[in-house]
């Protein structure tokens, strides 16, 4: 697709792109604002294509010095959303250029700074990221368009739908371009779709996020991935045995506070997180220490290192890990390590907060009360009962990102990668991954997550060439009645994605 922009376009381009860079040296960000600008230029200068062209040639009609913080911010912040409005409608490609070039000037100028980037900066920045994306957000990738484009795509959402869910929606990269779409509602009783790239609990793919901070400081020699866990944390007295890599992998052994379900088909009762108990009580905090001990107080499933289970636990170890050895909060280290480079302004670390930022399709959840049906609006909900265990929140575009990213090696050094998706072999679960087959003879690096009528998927092939990442809104109950539905929603779209549509893909 070729690019046709006038003189006064070309001028917007420049200004958004150099404007944020001007932006965060006006509001104090690592350094001088000399030596900001600098970084900044340098980085935008790797741009490509027709969008390097148009930021080589710096215009002297952009008029930026002298302004006050909130002025540059009014003057901006628009050029950013006009910038990548018009891109998205000529060339959607050049607009990931334009974005993803920014996002790098913007991680040059501020990656000197030691610790933590200010509030203001780190406001600025997410303001910046903000105004990249506003035109996804907005709508900029126009369902009824993409549905014309990619009718099977639509149509296997559709049937999803069908099958009982509220509302799908999804994105696709692959050798054809993006696209992305949605079908049913985003909330009961009323028409409208769920928003394309809306706001999701994440779930459980919230441990590759986990994982992936806590090899970026392995990386950085902070934390040994077979050293002892109660080397870091010695109050919980854990056994010795069990390892960082353990917690990673699930093979700690460590019971599993959501509960845990044995192979002779009993259970082992954990915290509550369902049923009419869990919705009237559902804006309770949980501190993760409290989780843990009481995991702890329970017998351990198997030996450290000699079996599988998939255990929320370990993840919340994970974090208090990353807590000690830092010094900072989960979040914070998130921002430093992932959403920061990647400009994840989509995506959230709640800790104990109950929003769900707009837009954002509902979830629900369906319980027996004195005879009768009850269903509640359950979107809004304190997710610290499960802590690392799933509470983060995203969009489809920056479960791509992100899963494209940390495939690509921009997150992770290469051996810590290939040590991330290397499975063991009882499940395939890497370190915060799984690595499946596809019945085409094909991998997938993914994780999935499921919460309370909130579900998101995220998938890749390892050198990240493809991705599908989507989120589900549905109506959940003690019986998990959308279960198996959700297991064949999920076959069914890497069926197609990944294989053309052939049946019985990686379970």
């Amino acid at each position: 697709m070729s690019i046709t922009l006038t003189d006064q376009d070309k001028l917007t381009l420049r200004t958004a792109a150099y404007g944020a860079v001007s932006l965060l040296a006006a509001a104090g960000a690592a350094g001088s604002p000399h030596r900001i600008a600098t970084e900044g230029s340098i980085a935008l200068a790797s741009a490509t294509g027709p969008v390097g062209h148009v930021l080589a040639a710096k215009s002297r009609d952009i008029k930026l010095d002298g302004k006050s913080v909130a002025e540059l911010a009014d003057h901006v912040l628009p050029a950013l959303t006009a910038a990548m409005s018009l891109l998205n409608k000529q060339d959607p490609a050049e607009a990931d250029n334009f974005r993803n070039t920014v996002n790098v000037a913007v991680e040059a100028a501020t990656r000197t700074h030691q610790g933590l980037p200010s509030p203001t900066v780190a406001e600025m920045v997410r303001k910046i990221t903000g105004a990249l994306d506003a035109a996804t957000n907005s709508g900029a990738l126009p369902k009824v368009a993409a549905g014309q484009d990619r009718p099977e795509l639509q149509k296997v959402i559709q049937e999803i739908v069908d099958s009982g869910f509220t509302g799908v929606s999804l994105r696709v990269h692959d050798e054809r371009g993006e696209w992305a779409g949605s079908a049913g509602v985003g909330k009961l009783g009323q028409s409208a779709e769920p928003p394309v790239n809306g706001h999701i609990r994440i779930g459980s793919n919230t441990k590759t996020f986990t994982a992936t901070v806590v090899l970026q400081l392995v990386g950085e020699g902070k934390i040994g991935l077979d050293d002892p866990v109660d080397d870091y944390l010695p109050e919980f007295g854990l056994d010795r045995r069990i390892t960082v890599r353990m917690l990673l992998q699930h093979t700690s052994g460590v019971f599993n506070f959501t509960g845990e379900y044995y192979d002779d088909g009993t259970v082992g009762p954990g915290i509550v997180w369902s049923g009419q108990e869990w919705v009237d009580n559902r804006f309770r905090t949980y501190r993760p220490e409290e989780l843990v001990r009481l995991a702890l107080s329970k017998p351990a499933r198997f030996e450290p290192g000699t079996d599988w289970s998939y255990s929320n636990t370990n993840y919340v170890l994970a974090r208090l890990l990353i807590e000690k050895v830092t010094g900072r909060s989960l979040a914070e280290e998130m921002r430093r390590l992932i959403l920061g480079p990647l400009g994840l302004s989509g995506t959230v670390v709640p800790d104990t907060s109950p929003e769900l930022p707009e837009p954002h399709a509902h979830a629900y959840y369906r319980y027996g009360e004195a005879g009768r049906e009850e269903t509640v609006d359950v979107t809004r909900q304190n997710p610290s009962w499960i802590s690392t265990g799933g509470d983060m929140i995203s969009t489809t575009q920056d479960l791509h990102t992100f899963i494209s990213a940390l495939v690509g090696g921009r997150l992770l050094p290469a051996e810590l990668l290939a040590e991330m998706c290397t499975p063991e072999p009882k499940a395939g679960y890497g370190l915060g991954v799984f690595v499946q087959e596809t019945a085409c003879g094909g991998t997938v690096i993914t994780h999935n997550g499921g919460i309370a009528g909130h579900g998101a998927l995220m998938y890749s092939t390892p050198d990240g060439s493809r991705t599908l990442t989507a989120a589900l809104n549905y109506v959940d109950d003690v019986t998990m009645s959308l279960a198996e539905a959700f297991q064949k929603a999920t076959r069914r779209l890497v069926d197609e994605v990944f294989c053309g549509g052939q049946a019985g893909s990686a379970q």
